[in-house]
């Protein structure tokens, strides 16, 4: 019987968490579309300029023509190349100087001024400076795309090594663990859910990032077409290129929601 209570109990929260979901997925996409409606409606009666502000039918029109005439593909293709490798590269460095940091009190003590500093600083005031150290091209993109989340990500990921619980680090050392053996099998798997966290604001960074390089530093990329459609005064292609961007990185952080939700169902 308690089991047939549980079993009801379980289906209705299920269905009633499934109800949730699909409500605010409807309210998300018509919230999305009556945007959509509104700023066609507004460009079609000259509320606005559509020359300025656009419209979604020139937008449609635009990203058909930039797809046919001027290699869309390729430049939306390189734009998420250079932020993933990025995006990558800050993962991978931001984990290993945030455990650096952890071995060493010492180091931590004496790099953290420098670190909340070069975080503060405005990334893209450096972006010129790229330029003359290591000359135009993906190279200077990439290292543009990481200068914007790398410090933000070590020390995010070093806090979070930190406010790991110290009881389990207490076994470890009880049972005769190294300190390799506390971080590989306490403060890693420990961190994972925060780390997933820190990802999904570092893949927006990351991506914002490049955008900046590829604004000063490139001849492909939906950077460049942002700067070049402004140049000539495309503002169409500018638009165009802010919404596929919007796209691309609403896509990134659902691949590392959906990355973290396969994490919390294996978990259980």
């Amino acid at each position: 019987m308690n089991d047939q209570v549980v079993s009801k109990n379980q289906e209705l929260f299920l269905s009633n968490h499934r109800k949730y979901h699909r409500f605010v997925s409807t309210t998300r996409l018509l919230l999305f579309m009556s945007f959509l409606a509104l700023w066609e409606f507004a460009s079609r009666f000259h509320w606005i300029d559509s020359f300025f502000f656009s419209s979604p039918s020139k937008v449609v029109l635009c990203a058909i023509d930039l797809f046919l005439h001027q290699d869309l593909t390729m430049h939306i293709g390189i734009t998420l190349f250079e932020t993933l490798l990025s995006f990558a590269l800050v993962l991978i460095l931001g984990i290993t100087f945030a455990a650096l940091l952890w071995y060493s009190p010492l180091i931590s003590d004496i790099s953290e001024p420098y670190l909340v500093v070069l975080n503060s600083l405005p990334k893209s005031a450096l972006a010129p400076l790229f330029i003359v150290w290591l000359g135009t091209g993906t190279k200077t993109i990439i290292i543009a795309g990481m200068s914007v989340a790398i410090f933000g990500a070590i020390i995010s990921i070093y806090t979070c090594f930190k406010e790991v619980e110290p009881d389990k680090i207490t076994l470890i050392k009880t049972l005769g663990g190294s300190k390799r053996d506390e971080f590989f099998k306490v403060i890693l798997p420990s961190s994972i859910p925060t780390l997933l966290s820190i990802m999904k604001v570092n893949i927006g960074l990351s991506l914002v990032g490049v955008i900046i390089g590829e604004f000063l530093a490139a001849r492909r990329g939906l950077g460049y077409l942002i700067i070049y459609g402004s140049q000539v005064f495309q503002l169409d292609m500018v638009i165009t290129s802010i919404l596929i961007l919007c796209v691309i990185a609403m896509l990134l952080y659902q691949c590392i929601q959906w990355l973290e939700h396969f994490y919390k169902q294996k978990k259980k």
